[in-house]
């Protein structure tokens, strides 16, 4: 008896730990009848400054798959017809997904569509451990600013390692606006519980949904950008290289960012994505180059007005300076450097401007550099180079994209390297003073020049995301206004000298009619063919409202493509139409093929 007695006790004892304490089996029996599904949340959509939507969500369908739950008795072969794929896709889609991990899901076949999936639903219970997952592909109702925007891809290996937030199959930001506020945007998943059969069909939510967590949709944006000008912008340079960036000098926002050639976005959504990219990524005219960011050029006489204020500010010219320019500058007895053209004498700085005179700017940058005020002229180039990093010039502007690049501002370091400490003077380096030699500016950077001098050096820094959910300044955008040291009466003379450019001066086809137009004409050297067309200007005169810099590579002098096109731009977001004297620039601008001329 006491034998027995004791059995059952430990009878007795085993069961109450199986079936009281010991949670093993209860979680075993449960998991054979309950599933776990992640909801993925909605995208955060996004918006221009005035409300028009430029991406937008769309619900597909993933297969996924948890190995260990695959019948190896499965019919493959009805399987593989059913998602139109053969037998060589499915194990290495299968062997993927066993690689990741045989107890967790992960994505087997991607973005089905609705239609599709209606043809496979009702036959997928059939086959045990493959499920299906609601996720969103972007859309652009705008085939516009693909650059910007951005595009979403499968999270790599690194982001899987980097952040446990994401799963194989999921997306991710990989570029532009999507990569840049990835966090905001993706939102935050959710879990769902539900019941099934013996036959793995869904019976029903678990506990009315007690335990599941809500999926929170990401943040939308409301960006700074005018879509309308965007496009318009694309318009005219559309079978051109190169970019135009536009600006409000009030605030800092920016109004356009065009990059050409360019792409539509929805190229790089869907299935067709890799195929597409591929595609895109060994096209010779390189429209995935977002140029405004990505392109450096020698920024050539777009520089000139902010070496006239430079040299104003360190007392080396005064605003009347006099230049009777003779066609050349004799540098030192044996070298001469001739102007580019033949021009009236300078009476001050205003004409100088208005002339775009290479003398006058070579004798003003060798004065600044040659200043008693600095022990040596080294010591004189890094207050230049100081002056230029405060105006946002040859420095990163850390606009809220990612792959800016920062431009090149010579600095003594670089000639003490080439030439030695103490070896070389203000006649090695006086290219700088014209915006040539070691100069290279990004777009973006040569529409900052314009920011500076419309907003007399009292700026903000260049953004595209105006309010998050409609309400939230982004904390990463710098509000306070930036100061360059420069006496803003200086900035008076340059002002006047760029309105005497376009009435009178070298941009005569920027005028619009009842609007004070303020430019600068540039060409931007090129070693490998012909010269970039370069403007800069911004409008109206006495209280600007747009800023811009437009780069038209290979097209020659800058009144030929780039003082027009901005023009036009300013025009168009000002007036919303283009008028009647300023038609015939548009069309030749529209119809202008610069990367296969034979087209035109």
């Amino acid at each position: 008896m006491g034998i027995f007695t004791l059995f059952a006790f430990a009878i007795i004892g085993k069961l109450f730990y199986i079936q009281i304490i010991n949670s093993t089996y209860k979680n075993a029996a449960i998991n054979n009848f309950l599933k776990e599904e992640i909801t993925y949340p909605a995208r955060g959509l996004v918006y221009d400054r005035n409300g028009k939507l430029l991406v937008k969500n769309e619900p597909i369908y993933d297969i996924v798959v948890i190995p260990a739950e695959v019948s190896k008795k499965m019919d493959t072969t009805r399987f593989c017809s059913l998602l139109n794929i053969d037998k060589k896709e499915f194990n290495e889609n299968l062997k993927k997904a066993k690689k990741y991990s045989k107890h967790k899901s992960s994505t087997f076949y991607n973005q089905i569509t609705a239609s599709e999936y209606a043809k496979i639903q009702e036959y997928l219970y059939q086959y045990p451990g493959f499920y299906t997952v609601v996720r969103n592909i972007r859309t652009y109702p705008y085939k516009n600013a693909p650059h910007i925007v951005g595009y979403l891809s499968e999270a790599s290996k690194q982001d899987l390692t980097k952040d446990d937030y994401y799963a194989v199959g999921d997306y991710i930001g990989s570029n532009g606006l999507e990569y840049y506020y990835e966090e905001l945007l993706r939102g935050k998943k959710g879990k769902q519980y539900y019941t099934v059969d013996v036959r793995n069909r869904k019976q029903g939510s678990y506990k009315n949904g007690k335990n599941d967590v809500k999926a929170e949709a990401g943040s939308s944006l409301q960006l700074t950008l005018d879509i309308e000008l965007q496009e318009y912008i694309e318009k005219l340079l559309q079978n051109k290289r190169g970019s135009s960036v536009a600006i409000d000098p009030r605030n800092g926002e920016v109004l356009a960012m065009v990059s050409s050639p360019s792409y539509d976005p929805n190229l790089l959504s869907g299935r067709e994505r890799s195929k597409n990219y591929k595609a895109l990524s060994t096209d010779t005219l390189k429209p995935l180059m977002h140029r405004p960011m990505q392109a450096t050029y020698p920024p050539g006489s777009v520089l000139k007005p902010l070496v006239g204020l430079i040299a104003m500010e360190e007392n080396v010219i005064s605003p009347n300076f006099y230049h009777k320019c003779p066609g050349y500058y004799d540098i030192t007895k044996r070298l001469r450097k001739r102007c580019s053209h033949r021009h009236k004498p300078c009476r001050n700085i205003k004409d100088a401007i208005k002339e775009s005179c290479n003398p006058y700017f070579w004798i003003s940058f060798r004065n600044i550099i040659e200043n008693e005020v600095y022990p040596t002229q080294a010591d004189a180039l890094m207050q230049f180079t100081d002056y230029l990093e405060k105006a946002g010039i040859g420095t990163p502007l850390n606009i809220d994209l990612p792959s800016e690049k920062r431009g090149n501002i010579p600095r003594r370091e670089h000639y003490d390297n080439i030439y030695g400490i103490g070896k070389w003077f203000s006649t090695t380096i006086i290219s700088l003073g014209i915006g040539q030699g070691e100069f290279s500016l990004t777009p973006l950077q040569m529409a900052q020049v314009a920011n500076v001098i419309a907003s007399k050096g009292n700026y903000r820094t260049p953004h595209l995301v105006k309010t998050i959910d409609n309400s939230i300044i982004p904390p990463n955008i710098n509000t306070e206004y930036q100061k360059m040291t420069i006496d803003e009466k200086y900035f008076d003379y340059i002002i006047d000298g760029m309105y005497d450019v376009v009435e009178d001066g070298t941009a005569k086809n920027a005028k619009i009619e009842g609007i004070e137009v303020c430019g600068k004409t540039g060409t931007a050297q090129n070693p490998h063919g012909e010269d970039h067309s370069v403007f800069i200007g911004f409008a109206p005169k006495d209280n600007p409202v747009i800023a811009i810099a437009t780069i038209v590579e290979n097209g020659g002098y800058g009144s030929r493509y780039a003082s027009p096109i901005s023009s036009l731009a300013m025009e168009k977001y000002l007036n919303d139409t283009i008028s009647t004297p300023k038609l015939y620039w548009e069309k030749r601008m529209l119809e202008a093929n610069l990367i296969n001329p034979e087209g035109e």
